[in-house]
């Protein structure tokens, strides 16, 4: 399979992508545990069914020492005894603000409630921004047709 778009060699691509780069390094670097960061990427991307970013953080995520267990379950942490209630919390919030047609009223204040309970602002900041960065990111390999399965750990890093 070959990609509609190479955001390589693509001038523009190239311009605006060092700055999308530069934003998730940003959020690699924020007080959001980066367990969590990976947890929420992974789901983010299995909702939209961006398979490029499922390969990307199901590596990063197993390379940072995170079980096979828990990265299969994401999909399904509902019902999963395997994830902390912030993981949780982030997790719920993280699909509230991917399914914003789907929810009408985009994230409850339920949702909002209990992961303020377990994050601070900086770190809801960031949990936000990495929601929306990651729709985004998901849309731009989507639309493109990125393959997957030749992600590298640290590709990007």
């Amino acid at each position: 399979m070959d990609a509609r778009l190479n955001y390589f060699t693509d001038p523009t691509a190239g311009k605006v992508l060092k700055y999308v780069m530069s934003a998730g390094k940003a959020l690699k670097d924020s007080p959001l545990p980066a367990a969590t960061q990976e947890l929420v990427a992974l789901r983010v991307s299995q909702i939209n069914g961006c398979a490029v970013c499922i390969d990307m953080h199901t590596k990063e995520a197993a390379a940072a020492g995170e079980t096979s267990v828990r990265l299969n379950l994401v999909a399904a942490w509902r019902e999963a005894t395997v994830f902390t209630e912030a993981e949780r919390a982030a997790l719920e919030l993280a699909e509230e603000g991917t399914r914003v047609a789907d929810a009408a009223g985009g994230v409850s204040d339920e949702v909002w409630a209990y992961a303020a309970k377990h994050y601070d602002e900086e770190q809801l900041t960031a949990l936000v921004i990495l929601v929306s960065f990651m729709n985004m990111v998901n849309r731009l390999n989507i639309i493109t047709q990125q393959p997957a399965g030749n992600y590298e750990p640290g590709q990007f890093h």
